[in-house]
């Protein structure tokens, strides 16, 4: 600790620890996707007239991207300063103005590069900086990046402890920071999608000291409520149901929302008979006891991974004529459902819809799923013949041979076959969230249209790779969407170097600190050799163990590696929260290559919010093989302006001024589904002649932000 520490100090004073001049009405970016999760800025100085002159006002990089590393990190902007997490999850704090480093935090102590994060992220709050790094959450001094040594144990608690069960049985981490409410540090988690599951309860903590102040149980214990929507020992074995996208929090009612995920595993529910609340729920939580006030579940007993995957926006609709406080939540599958915020109450009418049965034996589904009315849904839902590609004759010929052997349609469950899931796993909408606009009440978001399929095979294998490894990798190692190949990770990586990546985890790989170290070696000798897979003799009699596992989903792609489908493959969409509309559509991204062919404006899929300002724009990047930072009119969805990044702006980008200069910033790191990595935070102003021309932003960042956290 003492190393670390003196590293972080040297840091600092090597780079000159200085903060920057700031005028009183300075606007920040205090929290991830703003006060009330609207993305939404009053600023104004950059507008619809004059964003094509926007330029590159600073660049940062931290030169530590690595194939298949990423940054998703919404940059935090308080006091001058700008903070956000690197590719290899080490905290910056940058002057906001310059681009200059002030200090850096590396919270691995100096491990070398190589595991793979996906990363939203810190909290800032007061004095101190709260961010996560695999199992633990550290708090970091705000001037100097040094660790507070009285929260927990040497500036950090272990994420895994407080959840009844083992510590050192669990793989539990947070890929989106957390959210201050009073003296509580209010988070969500990421956890695994396989059996045995970690719980993804959802957790207060005191700011000053680490302690756990209160839980709330997303898959209850007996005698709480919703317990008997869960077979009965669902809570011993099942985990997920866990708010990874992160909460908001409601200061004026003292709520918390929350959006969970699906229970695990994602795919056959066979030991999770019921409903199982609170998976793919929207909780309102008292934010000072976690004591539950209304939920609404989207995904009865889900089959489909369709988490909820965006934390709520807090928005304000106009319902026959008067104002009405809301939630609008955003889904993988194309719903926006809109609730009363105090009651839960569903604002436009929720419809019940009858889903095809399983043909899994002792899969039992929900026989009906709830639907909004309105707003229409924003992606197609069900994949048909006619949508099949027809970029070349004989895509389509391939395509259609194989969509006739595939089960198919809108909630059709997973079948020994394959079947096509569309939305796919990834969207629809995704982790980057929705922006509001409170003049116009426009929700944005941005969505995937990508069909995946996803196919149930025998577990008949009890080789410890295929019982823990194969449901991503798959049995031939070629890997999925969701992990990389495996095949020849021995002429990459030590053997050291795998079985720690085995045990820690990396990506949305989760840790198997269960396995052990003798199992830990047996699967490496084969990942390194390919000779024996490893026995375990216990695994067909753990309660967890399933007679059916995933044979790895992928996505529905043509022969050269296109989506099976016509375009758009993906959109983004401008919906009317009044009139439960959609007001404008436009596909999102390209291929370049593509493009180059005449085959432009296709869409493509994007991973990464918007933000909308007053002066009439929406500013996104997410789109993963152009690299492009977009501005749109935010009224008409006209392309006003875009640039191309040193790499995919999969991320949302936040907006601030100082010294009277609006910037508009955003991390790029790629490494989306094959796309470059990057390591570089790249921020945007107008020319100082443009800038000083403007009158100087009225916004008070205390009326439209809240005072900065």
């Amino acid at each position: 600790m003492k190393r670390r520490l003196l590293r972080v100090l040297v840091l600092s004073c090597l780079s000159g620890a200085t903060v920057p001049a700031l005028q009183r009405d300075d606007v920040s970016w205090p929290i991830n996707g703003g006060v009330d999760n609207i993305r939404y800025s009053p600023l104004a100085q950059i507008n619809r007239d004059n964003v094509s002159t926007l330029q590159v006002a600073w660049t940062y990089d931290s030169h530590d991207a690595f194939k298949g590393s990423e940054m998703q990190s919404n940059p935090i902007v308080v006091d001058g300063v700008l903070y956000a997490t690197t590719p290899t999850l080490k905290v910056i704090a940058v002057d906001a103005e310059t681009g200059r480093e002030i200090w850096k935090f590396d919270p691995s102590g100096g491990a070398p590069p190589g595991a793979r994060f996906r990363h939203r992220g810190v909290t800032v709050h007061g004095d101190r900086v709260f961010v996560s790094y695999r199992s633990f959450l550290w708090a970091l001094d705000k001037r100097t990046g040094a660790p507070i040594a009285s929260f927990g144990a040497g500036g950090r608690i272990d994420l895994r402890e407080g959840l009844d069960q083992p510590a050192d049985t669990l793989s539990v981490s947070a890929s989106t920071p957390g959210v201050v409410f009073e003296d509580l540090l209010i988070m969500g988690s990421s956890v695994p999608e396989t059996l045995p599951g970690s719980p993804g309860h959802i957790r207060a903590f005191d700011v000053s000291t680490g302690r756990l102040r209160w839980i709330f149980h997303t898959i209850p214990k007996p005698g709480e409520f919703g317990y008997d929507t869960w077979s009965k020992d669902a809570y011993k074995l099942s985990g997920g149901a866990n708010a990874w996208a992160g909460v908001t929090v409601d200061a004026k009612l003292g709520m918390v929302f929350a959006a969970t995920g699906s229970a695990s595993f994602d795919f056959y529910g066979v030991t999770r008979h019921g409903d199982n609340l609170f998976a793919d729920c929207v909780l309102a939580l008292d934010a000072r006891t976690g004591r539950r006030i209304w939920h609404f579940q989207g995904i009865r007993h889900d089959v489909w991974d369709y988490d909820f995957p965006a934390s709520p926006n807090l928005v304000t609709v106009t319902r026959s004529g008067r104002k009405v406080d809301a939630v609008a939540q955003v889904t993988k599958y194309g719903y926006v459902y809109l609730l009363d915020r105090r009651t839960g109450t569903p604002l436009f009418p929720i419809g019940s819809r009858k889903v095809p049965p399983s043909t899994i034996d002792g899969e039992l589904l929900s026989e009906r799923q709830p639907y909004p009315v309105k707003p229409p849904p924003f992606t197609r839902q069900g994949l048909t013949e006619d949508m099949l590609t027809t970029r070349t004759p004989e895509a389509h010929a391939a395509v259609l041979a194989r969509f006739r052997k595939y089960s198919k349609g809108f909630l059709a469950p997973p079948s020994f076959e394959g079947t096509i899931i569309f939305p796919g796993v990834d969207g629809g909408a995704e982790w980057g969230g929705a922006a509001f606009d409170p003049d116009s009440a426009l929700l944005y978001v941005n969505s995937n249209e990508m069909p995946w399929i996803v196919k149930l095979i025998p577990n008949d294998d009890t080789s410890l790779y295929n019982s823990k490894c194969a449901t991503c990798h798959r049995e031939d190692r070629k890997g999925s969407p969701a992990a990389p190949p495996l095949v020849g990770i021995g002429d990459r990586r030590s053997r050291e170097e795998i079985a720690a990546l085995i045990r820690q985890g990396t990506g949305r790989m989760p840790a198997f600190p269960d396995m052990g170290a003798r199992n830990i070696n047996d699967v490496v000798e084969f990942l390194v050799t390919g000779v024996d897979k490893g026995r375990d003799p216990r695994l067909t009699s753990d309660p967890s163990w399933l007679k059916y596992r995933s044979d790895g989903e992928s996505i529905f792609l043509d022969p050269d590696g296109y989506p099976a489908i016509t375009p758009p493959w993906g959109t983004l969409n401008a919906i009317d929260l009044n009139a439960g509309t959609i007001r404008w559509k436009i596909p999102f991204g390209e291929y370049p290559e593509l493009a180059a062919k005449g085959l432009a404006n296709t869409g493509s899929d994007n991973y990464g919010g918007p933000i909308v300002t007053a002066g009439g724009v929406l500013f996104i990047g997410a789109t993963s093989f152009d690299r492009k930072f977009h501005a749109f009119d935010k009224l008409t969805g006209k392309l006003l302006w875009d640039t191309t990044l040193p790499a995919a702006g999969n991320a949302t980008p936040s907006t601030y001024t100082l010294n009277g200069r609006q910037y508009v910033v955003i991390v790029c790191g790629g490494g989306k589904n094959g796309a470059a990595s990057g390591s570089s935070i790249v921020a945007f102003a107008l020319p100082p002649r443009v800038a000083a021309s403007r009158d100087r932003p009225q916004s008070n960042p205390h009326s439209a932000f809240g005072n900065p956290q």
